[in-house]
């Protein structure tokens, strides 16, 4: 059973930095891949990026390619997300998830969950 723990969220201003952690257990194949997603509150749950780790490769949505950074420690078996710039309406409940190679942008796709870490920017 693959297990997923996030941690790093808490409360910073405008303009801060974070570094969201996603630890796995359970890890089964370098076919998965790991994704981070956000919710906030009334809205529905948005992916962010996603990381291959079988050979690293990065995909990012729109939104944040430009402040977000996915990343990965195969002897840790963790995924990271380094989050510059933050803005308030970054603020919301952030998720990693477990998926394989056809894991996507879409919520579906993704078979494990973590119970996700609040993430509040203030202005």
């Amino acid at each position: 059973q693959v297990q997923l723990v996030e941690s790093g969220g808490g409360l910073v201003e405008a303009g801060a930095s974070l570094r969201l952690a996603c630890t796995i257990s359970g890890f089964t194949s370098s076919r998965d891949v790991t994704g981070w997603f956000r919710q906030a509150p009334g809205k529905e749950r948005e992916f962010l990026a996603r990381i291959v780790w079988s050979g690293g490769r990065t995909y990012y949505a729109d939104a944040v390619k430009d402040r977000f950074t996915i990343s990965k420690d195969s002897a840790k078996n963790a995924a990271y997300l380094q989050m510059n710039s933050l803005k308030p309406e970054d603020t919301a409940v952030y998720y990693c998830a477990q998926g394989d190679v056809y894991s996507d942008h879409r919520v579906r796709s993704y078979r494990n969950w973590g119970q996700g870490t609040q993430v509040t920017v203030s202005s």
